[in-house]
């Protein structure tokens, strides 16, 4: 008899500690869907920075362009 109880005893453990796991995942399940979808928001961010960037030096002139001396020379 104490050898069932024994085992019911590690049985119903397994089975907290799985219940605990499961938690676990989906919790870092949802930590790295949230993280992608940041990721995903930079991404795009950075390239509409990248674009205004770009159509600025095209209003300016280029980047490749000599600054003009200053008014002294």
């Amino acid at each position: 008899m104490s050898d069932v109880n024994d085992l019911t005893g590690r049985l119903e453990a397994l089975e907290i500690r799985v219940a605990y796991q499961d938690q676990t995942i989906e919790d870092l399940n949802a930590t790295i869907t949230a993280q992608w979808q940041e990721l995903e928001r930079l991404k795009r961010m950075i390239q509409r920075l990248e674009d205004q960037v770009r159509e600025a030096e095209a209003r300016a002139g280029g980047p490749n362009l000599p600054e003009p001396p200053p008014p002294h020379y």
